[in-house]
């Protein structure tokens, strides 16, 4: 009986670099530093095989150019995570408090991932990813999870473009679903009774912590803007408010932006200005930088739900769209970038007094016609 022979897992091609598995898919050859380098291409088509492998080869080519002593095919987790800090502190761009998030999720990471810093990245595979993901995720918010996810992938790739490896073993890892945060607003009268109540408060601050409090619903600035506010930025003629934010870093996305006085906040930074007319242009308008036990203590006294300072925004961002200014332009106002795509995801939901209000004026009742419209008489 004739014996068959055993099918090649792997067979040659005519192109030197393109090896073809028995699968039918092709696979690119290459070599690098004294190892051999093998990437998947994708395809079983050969003419598509051909092209990649051209790509691969081009990209392999100048990954050994650009390759430089501060690199080695040993490099570990840790040796990439100090460039990739590098990288950050280089980054101009990226704000401290960013830069310094960044690192707390890189801590995150290394501490829940045990011996991973002395871990040579080349060693590093999907399955291992996968695996501490996995674990990860139980521990770790939804947020916080998938920006450590992304400080991986980001240190993995340090090593990508060094040419130590061929592909990031952290891309198989998916993102989390991030559930949006449920706002629970106060209403307008639960909101003055606050207002009233840390007003009358007994502390050396309680008036300036109602003001502070009262500034940010009334302008929806975040709190590291309203605290920058001077006289200055206030232009009663005008009747609007230059935020400059922070002196070094500006506002959150670096740009100046000019957000209208609503009647509200024109009452109460009338009340303060005339008040302390002595302070020079450069001097804060606000005396304190936060006011969260005092909104804590006037919420708990008036029965309402604990808020926040960034909860202020967005109850300026709710009574706006409610007063009934397009969803555009009070992203505007927030100093978003994106035409009102965030804020219609975030401020989308109306208050549920508001919304039982409209829901009053739909109806399914017929439109009276011109001959139905009873004709009173008109006198002589």
């Amino acid at each position: 009986m004739k014996q068959c022979k055993p099918t090649k897992t792997w067979e040659r091609t005519r192109l030197q670099n393109l090896i073809r598995h028995k699968s039918g898919r092709y696979y690119a050859r290459a070599f690098a530093g004294g190892k051999e380098v093998w990437k998947s291409l994708k395809t079983s088509h050969f003419s598509k095989a051909e092209a990649k492998l051209a790509e691969f080869l081009k990209e392999h080519r100048e990954r050994r150019s650009n390759g430089n002593g501060e690199v080695s095919a040993k490099m570990t987790f840790g040796e990439a995570a100090a460039i990739h800090l590098r990288n950050l502190d280089d980054n101009l761009s990226i704000k401290p408090r960013t830069r310094d998030y960044w690192r707390e999720c890189l801590a995150a990471l290394q501490k829940s991932w045990p011996g991973l810093s002395e871990t040579e990245i080349r060693k590093i595979t999907q399955a291992d990813c996968k695996k501490w993901a996995s674990a990860y995720a139980k521990t770790a918010s939804a947020t916080r999870y998938n920006n450590t996810v992304s400080v991986l992938r980001h240190v993995l790739n340090v090593a990508v473009e060094s040419g130590v490896v061929y592909s990031n073993a952290a891309a198989v890892v998916k993102r989390a679903a991030v559930r949006g945060k449920e706002i629970a607003l106060p209403t307008i009268e639960k909101f003055n009774a606050m207002i009233a109540e840390m007003r009358a408060g007994h502390s050396r601050d309680s008036i300036n912590c109602a003001d502070f409090a009262a500034g940010l619903a009334f302008t929806g600035c975040r709190v590291g803007e309203a605290r920058e506010i001077a006289w200055r930025d206030l232009d009663f003629e005008v009747g609007e408010i230059v935020v400059r934010g922070d002196a070094k870093t500006g506002t959150k996305n670096w740009e100046l932006r000019r957000v209208p006085l609503i009647p509200d906040a024109r009452a109460l930074f009338q009340r303060m200005r005339s008040e302390r007319l002595g302070e020079p242009l450069d001097a804060k308008v606000f005396r304190v930088g936060e006011c969260q036990k005092a909104l804590d203590r006037a919420a708990k006294k008036v029965g309402a739900d604990r808020i926040t300072h960034h909860d202020l925004r967005h109850l300026f961002a709710t009574r706006c769209i409610e007063s009934g200014v397009d969803i555009p332009t009070v992203s505007r106002w927030l100093g978003h970038k994106d035409g009102g795509v965030l804020a219609m995801k975030t401020y989308g939901h109306l208050r549920r007094e508001h919304s039982i209000a409209q829901a009053q004026r739909v109806t399914f009742a017929p439109v009276a016609k011109q001959a139905d419209v009873i004709a009173f008489p008109v006198s002589a």
